[in-house]
């Protein structure tokens, strides 16, 4: 509470401002943290999701290449896979939920097969590649979901420090303030119209005297 402020009726209609000020601010960051929370958990359950599908999809890859090794050997594979031409890339992009910028990953793949003649060769082989390269895709997106969801719960926790400091601590101590100066101002009024009348009083007396 600040006992400094003069006791006048300009402060305190500065202070009923700051007031509604500081309460409009709280009602605003109350309801961004509901966004951001909401928002958050959202991408969790898809990042939970995500992960679940990548490690299916790894492990699936995984054991397509150990068959296709047991079946075309050490040697042929190594060969086959020299000659598998594929460019990933990664395009980034941008959203924002309630001013956080957010990451998009896009996956996209560069180079046509045929890579080799398949007589000969396993379809274990298009199996494998096909497999990876459904697991890097699912890497992108859940590389994205988890950045995503750092930035969010970072500026959560950022709302919910900013939405206590008005809750517990700015506005009741505006609200303490404002009640001291409107009880002083009262008081002093008081005091002037008790002063008024005993003037006024005393002016009659002296006019009634003469």
């Amino acid at each position: 509470m600040d006992t400094s402020i003069a006791p006048t009726r300009s402060n305190l209609l500065k202070l009923k401002e700051s007031m509604e000020f500081a309460t409009l601010g709280h009602d605003l960051l109350d309801q961004k943290r509901t966004i951001l929370v909401s928002e958050l958990l959202r991408l969790v359950d898809q990042a939970v999701n995500y992960q679940d599908r990548m490690d299916a999809a790894m492990d699936k890859a995984r054991k397509v290449l150990m068959r296709t090794v047991l079946e075309q050997g050490r040697l042929k594979t190594a060969q086959l896979s020299s000659a598998v031409n594929i460019q990933s890339d990664f395009e980034l992009s941008e959203r924002k939920v309630m001013g956080v910028r957010l990451p998009q990953v896009q996956t996209s793949f560069s180079g046509q097969g045929p890579f080799f003649s398949p007589e000969g060769t396993s379809i274990l082989v298009e199996n494998a590649i096909e497999a990876f390269r459904e697991a890097l895709e699912l890497m992108g997106h859940l590389a994205e979901l988890k950045v995503s969801i750092m930035r969010l719960a970072r500026e959560v926790k950022k709302t919910v420090r900013k939405v206590n400091s008005l809750e517990k601590i700015v506005i009741p101590d505006q609200k303490q303030t404002l009640a001291y100066t409107s009880d002083r101002i009262e008081e002093a009024e008081r005091e002037n119209y008790i002063l008024l009348k005993a003037v006024k009083k005393s002016l009659s007396e002296k006019r009634g005297g003469q």
